[in-house]
């Protein structure tokens, strides 16, 4: 299975170190994760609704890694979640719910569904888990969002 993610060329490596940096949808600072899509366009739409109308549309890449088939894959609990998981109010419970799953390195891969579009899945990869060396990590390519995503205010 191949999964995606978006980013400015400087942060294309999947060593999940923008974790230690900044707070997710599905951790807490402080631990190396990697947010992938299931698809190439699920990453575009993850990346762009956290984008500002102002930034450049220039200067992207999409990276993949793929996934070995027969990898174990969890896959997160959703009756774990409160029922209305998207809303801000439950940050906190989605963020504890992936840190615990980082945290106990259970598998190098974690399946949550998307808070874009829930119906899809996006994949956590956790690099400090042993199993994470057998993902094969492609070079980085172009990438380009359509203009037309930006409509003028």
């Amino acid at each position: 299975m191949r999964v995606w993610r978006i980013s400015r060329q400087e942060y294309a490596a999947f060593d999940g170190e923008g974790g230690n940096v900044t707070s997710g949808c599905w951790h807490h600072r402080g631990l190396r994760v990697i947010y992938t899509g299931g698809s190439l366009a699920l990453a575009a739409l993850e990346f762009f609704v956290h984008l500002q109308p102002e930034i450049s549309l220039t200067g992207f890449v999409a990276g993949s890694a793929d996934i070995p088939d027969g990898f174990k894959i969890e896959t997160l609990d959703m009756t774990t979640l409160p029922r209305q998981w998207r809303n801000l109010d439950h940050t906190e419970t989605l963020r504890d719910a992936g840190t615990e799953w980082l945290r106990g390195r259970r598998s190098a891969v974690l399946a949550v569904p998307s808070a874009v579009i829930p119906v899809e899945t996006n994949y956590l990869l956790n690099p400090a888990h042993k199993d994470f060396k057998r993902i094969r990590i492609n070079p980085p390519e172009p990438f380009e969002f359509d203009y037309r995503m930006w409509k003028p205010g």
